[in-house]
């Protein structure tokens, strides 16, 4: 039976919408608040409304995880979906800092830049408590107060920006950073659109998994993080590349690298896209592919570094954020394992060992990486779904790894895969990783279990709409879980024949 999508779709979108403002009620009490608020907004709360706090954060966020899910399967268009995006966006404008406190850290940073502090070789310590961005400083997580930051200038110019027009002021410049992430979205949500329409993909399919993705809602909306931006410039340089506007594109790929470092994967992939459209003999498209756009991102590098006025101090700073062990690693958890394994048998220090780990992970990741990029090169995949592949390659064997980390590979899979255990993963992943974090930004245990329990659920329900799929009751409507269900039953029909 067919599912209506203005029906079921209207439901499903008021349901999340509900959801979304209980996330955002329960945040205003349990949120990542700052250490100080002189406007008097953002502030602690007593042991009853924390409670009612918590419970209306995790409900809502359950409540928006499983309308985001049904949503998917109804059929709906692109106009229904995009404003369902608007409904489901809009509690997390007004929200504070929700599940993660980097936002401070980028409005110190910024602070840092107006005053003239080299970012790249002190922590927001430096900051006066009493003056501009002060009271960002001693909101930042402990482990970040001294760290140099990972960011690369443009995103600092970004972040003065907002210090300036604000004057560091907690309330404001959250919502001015909140602005930056909210044009970002705006930017996925196009990209995602047209490399669809590239790839002769759904484009409500590639909206529902790539912009209304609750793990995006609330790490790029209700968290602020500027993976959102990165995501966003290098998805609209690929497009551009795509559409034979290399230069345009390489350049924005270098602006997002310029937000972090990982989107310099994406230039490795435009490369290819160059390559496989040149003319003449082969040397000449491989030289091109490889050369070219680097020479116009590096360009965009070099002077986006020097218009900052920050210096090349970020090359020195892209490995701070390694020595933080995060539980989602696994080279991390593998080398610290293996690592104090050693230490009891031998009595060796254990940080060289998981350093190890962690740096042989890092080698596998790029020699798969490598590997996509050759067979997109020979014609044996697509550029843009190899560098999604790429991008998930990356995240899985990196020594930190964030939940928000996979939207990077998310939002390429979206637009370009129709189908596959990949989209079938990370859409699972992006249910279950909204748990793994609490609203004021901690990892506590339980979060762990809760995504645990949400991967075993959604992998359930997958298999549940394969076997339908087998005896021929899929809706009419393909969405991307659905699609990747159906791609495993072709795959076994094929393999049969």
């Amino acid at each position: 039976m067919r599912a209506t999508g203005t029906g079921d779709g209207g439901r499903y979108r008021l349901l999340g919408a509900a959801g979304a403002t209980a996330a955002v009620a329960g945040g205003w009490a349990v949120g990542t608040l700052p250490a100080h608020d002189p406007w008097g907004l953002w502030v602690p709360h007593g042991t009853t409304v924390t409670a009612v706090g918590y419970a209306l954060a995790y409900g809502g966020l359950t409540v928006l995880v499983v309308a985001w899910w049904m949503y998917g399967r109804t059929g709906a268009g692109v106009r229904d979906s995009l404003v369902t995006l608007g409904w489901w966006t809009a509690p997390f404008v007004v929200a504070p800092p929700l599940y993660s406190a980097d936002v401070y850290s980028y409005i110190a940073q910024g602070a840092m830049v107006l005053e003239g502090h080299d970012v790249y070789e002190v922590g927001p310590s430096v900051l006066d408590p009493a003056g501009p961005g002060g009271d960002a400083a001693a909101s930042v997580g402990g482990h970040w107060t001294d760290t140099p930051a990972p960011y690369g200038p443009f995103f600092l110019i970004l972040a003065r920006g907002v210090a300036w027009a604000t004057g560091g002021t907690i309330v404001p410049a959250v919502l001015g950073m909140r602005l930056i992430a909210l044009g970002a979205l705006v930017l996925i949500v196009w990209a995602l659109r047209n490399l669809a329409r590239e790839h002769g993909r759904d484009e409500s399919a590639a909206l529902w998994l790539g912009a209304l993705n609750p793990l995006l809602l609330i790490h790029v909306v209700g968290g602020v993080h500027n993976d959102g931006l990165m995501t966003g410039l290098m998805l609209a340089g690929v497009l551009l590349a795509l559409r034979g506007r290399w230069i345009a594109g390489s350049a924005l790929v270098g602006l997002a690298m310029m937000v972090k470092s990982p989107a310099a994967v994406a230039l490795l992939f435009v490369g290819v896209v160059v390559g496989r459209a040149a003319s003449g003999p082969v040397v000449r498209r491989v030289a091109k592919g490889l050369l070219a756009p680097g020479l116009v991102a590096g360009a965009v590098v070099v002077g986006v570094t020097f218009l900052g006025g920050t210096g090349f101090g970020w090359i020195g700073t892209q490995s701070v954020a390694g020595r933080i062990h995060t539980a989602l690693s696994v080279s991390s958890d593998l080398g610290l394992g293996l690592g104090e394994l050693l230490r009891l048998l031998a009595g060796t220090d254990p940080d060289p060992v998981k350093s190890a780990v962690q740096n042989l992970g890092l080698l596998v990741a790029l020699v798969l990486i490598a590997r996509l990029a050759w067979q997109a090169t020979t014609g044996r995949t697509e550029p843009v779904p190899a560098l999604g592949l790429a991008l998930l390659a990356l995240v899985a064997l990196s020594p930190m790894v964030q939940p928000w980390y996979l939207l990077w590979a998310t939002a390429v899979l979206a637009a370009t895969v129709s189908g596959g255990r990949a989209v079938a993963a990370v859409t699972v992943l992006s249910a279950a990783l909204v748990y793994e974090t609490q609203p004021k930004g901690s990892t506590p245990p339980y979060g762990f279990v809760l995504a645990a329990l949400v991967c075993v659920a959604g992998l359930m329900l997958l298999r549940r709409e394969r076997a339908e799929a087998g005896r021929g009751h899929v809706p009419g409507q393909r969405l991307p879980a659905e699609a990747a269900v159906e791609a495993d039953v072709e795959a076994d029909v094929t393999r049969a024949r």
